[in-house]
């Protein structure tokens, strides 16, 4: 016979076991619980961001149509500050002292600049550089641009060398509204890769500012190339952006790394910045693109990202120069059945020129065939192309900022859809 002693000791196990599965059911269904109240925690703090985020948005573009101006209007110059890298930000200030409209991040200012030494005001396009929930300044941030590499007998950037040598704190600039078709939707959640190369970072600095200030959580990659910790900018901004944000990844690029910079500590990739490497870092390309550079490296990388499967919806690039221009324009081209053969005259240049379909848009073929017209933005919106059509019509690659009046075009992003004559 099994003894009392023994039974009560298998009964106090079978009781501890007992209350074992029920501290461990109990333990689950706490724990289960709790895991429940931190996803629905979580998912109301994303809810929270994105409403923030929609009703910043909203009183962004509130704000632009009670602000906004038409034509030019006086800025001061607050403050310029050099940055290294031969690029200076000047910080603008309207100089009759009312409110500033917001713009949307990646969008550029015209200016019309008065040199002492032309007779015509000079025409040039910045993009703007901050977010735009800086309500006080508009900053833009300048290069100075020396002569074409391969034509070092070329006259110096006119417009950057003014803006250095020539303008301080304190002066005044004529500029237009903040306007151009690339930039970031800041209503939208997808992820973005943002991709800048020299001083095509300026825009790409707006995008990501204003992606940290307005409390999204969209996945943000920053891909910045350049030579060398020569021109390496806002080296310190962009690291503390990365260490206060979970959802920013910033990956510097040097092409030419000098003797003493090491990779891993002052910069992250000796190379280009290239599609390859966005297959060794990125977790997928399911992302939306944005690139502003040199248009060697636009050409590139917007190729290599359509052989990607990247769709082309999803790869946005700067509108400044011809680079960008050509690819919007061989799209539009081609689906116009009369895209080549039209004759286009140049009357005060004495010039007849075929259209045979591989120039981006008049103002490249006038370019080419050695006439010179005035240009700014290369989008269709600063006006400064504008030239009179004598006979003929023009088609648009792209909806113009504003339309010219009758009888006038922009060359920079029209095509001939007739045998043409202007006044060039």
């Amino acid at each position: 016979m099994i003894g009392t002693e023994v039974i009560q000791a298998i009964g106090g196990l079978i009781i501890v076991a007992a209350f074992a599965q029920l501290a461990v059911l109990l333990y689950g269904t706490w724990r289960g619980a709790a895991l429940a109240r931190v996803r629905q925690d979580l998912d109301n703090e994303l809810l929270r961001q994105r409403v923030a985020a929609e009703t910043l948005n909203r009183e962004v573009e509130r704000n632009k149509t009670v602000a906004t101006w038409s034509g030019f209007r006086k800025f001061r110059i607050r403050d310029k500050v050099q940055d290294g890298g031969d690029i200076c930000s000047f910080y603008l200030v309207p100089h009759d002292g009312k409110a500033l409209p917001p713009f949307a991040p990646g969008q550029y200012l015209t200016f019309n600049l008065r040199l002492p030494d032309r007779d015509k005001p000079l025409v040039r396009c910045y993009s703007l550089s901050d977010s735009p929930f800086q309500t006080d300044y508009y900053r833009v941030s300048i290069k100075r641009q020396g002569p074409p590499p391969r034509e070092p007998e070329a006259p110096p950037g006119l417009g950057s060398y003014f803006f250095h040598d020539a303008l301080n704190i304190g002066d005044i600039v004529d500029v237009k509204a903040p306007s151009g078709n690339f930039f970031l939707d800041l209503s939208k959640h997808n992820p973005v890769v943002l991709i800048g190369g020299g001083v095509g970072l300026t825009p790409m600095l707006s995008m990501l500012n204003a992606i940290c200030e307005s409390g999204s959580q969209r996945e943000t990659w920053l891909f910045y190339g350049v030579r060398n910790g020569d021109e390496h900018i806002v080296q310190e901004h962009l690291e503390a952006l990365e260490a206060e944000h979970e959802h920013v990844h910033v990956q510097i690029c040097y092409s030419d790394p000098k003797d003493d910079e090491v990779e891993g500590r002052d910069f992250d990739h000796g190379c280009r910045i290239s599609v390859e490497l966005f297959k060794r870092i990125l977790p997928s390309n399911n992302f939306e693109f944005y690139i502003c550079g040199p248009p060697p490296m636009m050409d590139s990388l917007t190729s290599d990202l359509r052989e990607w499967d990247v769709p082309d919806r999803d790869v946005n690039f700067e509108a400044f120069g011809p680079a960008s221009v050509k690819k919007t324009a061989t799209a539009t081209v081609s689906a116009e059945t009369s895209s080549v053969g039209q004759v286009v005259t140049f009357a005060r240049s004495n010039k007849k020129v075929t259209w045979d379909g591989s120039h981006g848009s008049l103002l490249e073929l006038a370019e080419d065939s050695g006439i010179a017209l005035d240009s700014g933005c290369r989008a269709g919106s600063c006006g400064s192309c504008i030239t009179a059509v004598k006979t003929g019509e023009v088609s648009y690659m792209e909806e113009p900022g504003t339309l010219p009046e009758d009888g006038s075009c922009l060359t920079c992003i029209a095509v001939p859809k007739t045998d043409l004559a202007l006044d060039a």
